[in-house]
């Protein structure tokens, strides 16, 4: 009786230490690689991070919603705020960490004003990244969109292109494989990062550090106060997580904490 007991009690206390994993999906870079650091910080309390790398934006927000994991760490709030009302999704954000300048990318110019007439631009197809990006070259004065504060603004928006620019809209993931072949390409930079771009000296426009873009963490609503995550909320708003962004990504990521 008094074997099965400690037994009983081995199986209690092994089902507690897995109660206490947190599954969370995110991006190559720079996302997993600021999750990665925080990994020992959390492990000290016992909770066992596990990280699920994806790198298609449709996944992660779904994967949340449906309990496959626990958070996710790859979209800015305005991305987050269009897939919850576009699919009712249950999730919310606990914390903003960072802001990724958008940046435009070429291997064929070295200043935006020698960008010439007729010349083809690739850009995210997203939701609101598309928005951001056309916004980018509103803002420098390349297009006119009808309304730069439209945050589901497409090709389409465009009211004035004066070079005659094609666009050519794709998935954000393959935008990199993309400068041989156009003129010019607007990438997020998690994936200008993943591709060995460095957006303080590769691109040639970049967006500064009062984007709205906030990268934030998401969970399920109802969860806000679960140990773990705030666990979770609390390394990766860290003093030490602070200085890891400032000292790897040199500027081309800026925290907001």
């Amino acid at each position: 009786m008094k074997q099965l007991f400690f037994a009983l009690l081995l199986l209690f206390t092994s089902c507690a230490k897995n109660d206490k994993s947190l599954k969370i999906a995110a991006t190559a870079v720079p996302h997993m690689e600021m999750l990665e650091q925080i990994k020992p910080d959390l492990e000290k309390q016992e909770i066992n991070l596990e990280i699920i790398v994806v790198d298609d934006y449709n996944i992660p927000n779904r994967a949340l919603a449906d309990g496959e994991v626990d958070a996710n760490f790859f979209q800015h709030a305005p991305y987050l705020a269009s897939q919850v009302k576009m699919f009712n999704y249950p999730i919310t954000s606990i914390a903003k960490i960072h802001i990724e300048p958008m940046g435009v990318y070429s291997k064929k110019i070295k200043n935006i004003q020698d960008l010439k007439e007729k010349a083809i631009i690739s850009l995210p197809n997203d939701p609101t990244n598309e928005a951001r990006a056309l916004g980018l070259l509103h803002h420098n004065g390349i297009i006119k969109l009808d309304n730069p504060d439209n945050l589901h603004a497409t090709v389409l928006n465009i009211v004035e292109n004066p070079k005659e620019i094609t666009f050519v809209e794709m998935d954000a993931s393959m935008l990199p494989r993309t400068l041989q072949d156009v003129d010019a390409s607007i990438i997020p930079t998690n994936f200008a990062l993943q591709a060995d771009l460095k957006p303080t000296i590769d691109a040639l426009l970049l967006e500064d550090s009062t984007s709205n873009f906030a990268n934030v963490i998401a969970i399920r609503i109802g969860d806000e106060n679960r140990p773990e995550l705030l666990a979770l909320k609390k390394a990766m708003t860290s003093p030490k997580m602070h200085k890891y962004i400032l000292d790897k990504y040199k500027g081309a990521i800026v925290p907001l904490f």
